[in-house]
């Protein structure tokens, strides 16, 4: 196995529980790498694909991951717990607090896919970035 390969590998073997997996939802590792210059950081990226419908269950982040999310393609209905729902489109970006509860995150169409980039800066020993709600 070449480096390249176990660096795939290890990628989704963080990733995949990281996810709060909905219906038409499908969320694809992108990027894992220590931050060299703040010991103990990560910068961890996945990419979320929602089918036209698409949703992701409700769900709370990391303690210690502030969440960058970047919409690709697309119209992304977003909420945080205490805070208003949101459309956020193509091209707009927002954020979300360490530990922050994700109560709505969903495709706004139903005939046309979204994609949205969601990146975390996270403890390094924080390996489960999203906890769905039971």
């Amino acid at each position: 196995m070449n480096l390249k390969s176990i660096l795939a590998a290890a990628c989704l073997a963080v990733a995949t529980p990281a996810a709060a997996q909905g219906p038409g939802e499908a969320v694809i590792p992108n990027f894992d790498r220590a931050i060299p210059n703040i010991p103990g950081k990560s910068l961890v990226a996945v990419v979320v694909d929602y089918s036209p419908g698409g949703a992701s269950a409700a769900h709370t982040h990391a303690k210690s991951a502030f969440i960058f999310g970047y919409v690709v393609s697309g119209a992304i209905e977003t909420q945080v717990e205490g805070e208003p729902v949101r459309t956020v489109r193509a091209g707009e970006s927002f954020y979300e607090n360490p530990g922050s509860r994700h109560v709505v995150s969903r495709n706004v169409s139903s005939t046309e896919p979204a994609k949205l980039l969601a990146v975390f800066v996270v403890d390094t020993n924080d390996r489960v970035l999203t906890t769905p709600d039971h």
